[in-house]
């Protein structure tokens, strides 16, 4: 399946097919140089299938997690780039999760002022959400993605079949965007999850995630407005995930934990049933101070306030504006009964 994403002069195709891996240089200019990023956590064939095809593959292998999305990492990317001698007309191809495209991404944003940018996901929350949009960024001073740019990628390969060696932690992981999404636009993408079989339905719940994603997307490309649903969750999720070394917890887990705050008392045990369903419902001690602060560090807060999306009927949103500390008394109210 072809996904078009219509952005002007930045449009692009995500095309949705198992096993494409093998035959990714259908689809991608891959007769120049190549910079293929991968990370320790994918199975190296994935990188080496991708370098085979290309007419001058460089494959770099960065450290699996949110602390290769950093400076020093970014600078080591580019020093590889400037010794092998890329120019403008050459390319660089992320297979990996979402630190990986993040990176590369900003990466390619950056190299000579911008040079084309491929992604191919392997993991389901890459393949659902990150992999497309154009957000790119690295984490600085403890924060993350407070540096980066909006730089789309040329084409998104995206392979089903590459899920099979995930872990089903990773799967749950990324199921709660699938879940964030469905509950924003889509009843009928809640209630698959909720009430089928999940790894029977995979490849749908993909598809209808992209759709949403690519229709948000199109509306509202810089995140001036619409686009600020994509974060429902994620002001709470990401004060929980900011609290390192706090929760031995995926990005994932802590969007599902914020999620719940943000629903409405009449969905919220039908939200929850479905957090247990997929393994993202967690019983932690929270830190409330530290999640405070990471929260009020979040770079989607304006001084003192932020917008939150909250759901009063499933498919539905709200876009608010509210104080910081409204939104982490929100939190406390709902949570401190599942601690």
């Amino acid at each position: 399946m072809i996904i078009h994403m219509n952005l002007g002069d930045d449009s692009y195709d995500i095309v949705v097919q198992r096993g494409i891996l093998s035959s990714a240089n259908e689809q991608l200019n891959l007769n120049r140089r190549v910079l293929v990023v991968t990370d320790t956590g994918v199975p190296e064939q994935y990188a080496k299938t991708i370098a085979a095809q290309c007419k001058e593959g460089i494959i770099c292998t960065v450290e699996m997690g949110e602390h290769s999305k950093s400076l020093e990492t970014f600078g080591k990317l580019l020093k590889t780039m400037l010794d092998n001698g890329f120019s403008r007309k050459d390319c660089v191809v992320a297979v990996g999760g979402g630190v990986v495209g993040d990176l590369l991404g900003f990466v390619a944003a950056s190299y000579m002022r911008g040079i084309d940018f491929y992604n191919i996901p392997t993991t389901l929350l890459s393949q659902i959400d990150s992999s497309i949009g154009g957000k790119t960024a690295i984490n600085f001073g403890e924060i993350k993605n407070i540096v980066g740019a909006f730089y789309q990628p040329k084409k998104v390969l995206i392979d089903p079949e590459l899920l099979k060696t995930l872990p089903d932690r990773q799967i749950s992981n990324g199921l709660a965007e699938a879940i964030k999404m469905a509950l924003t636009s889509d009843k009928d993408l809640f209630e698959l999850i909720e009430n089928e079989d999940i790894q029977k339905n995979i490849d749908e719940i993909i598809v209808r995630s992209l759709k949403i994603k690519k229709s948000v997307v199109e509306q509202d490309e810089k995140e001036s407005g619409l686009r600020k649903i994509l974060n429902f969750g994620h002001t709470v999720g990401h004060g929980i995930e900011s609290s390192e070394g706090m929760y031995d917890l995926y990005h994932g887990e802590c969007v599902a934990l914020g999620i719940i705050p943000m629903c409405d008392v009449a969905i919220r045990e039908r939200v929850i049933a479905v957090l247990k369903k997929c393994n993202l419902y967690r019983e932690i001690k929270y830190d409330w101070d530290k999640i405070t602060a990471a929260a009020f560090h979040d770079k989607k807060a304006d001084g003192d306030t932020v917008t939150i999306t909250t759901v009063n009927e499933i498919g539905t949103f709200n876009l608010i504006n509210v104080k910081c500390t409204q939104v982490i008394k929100m939190a406390q109210a709902c949570l401190k009964g599942i601690e």
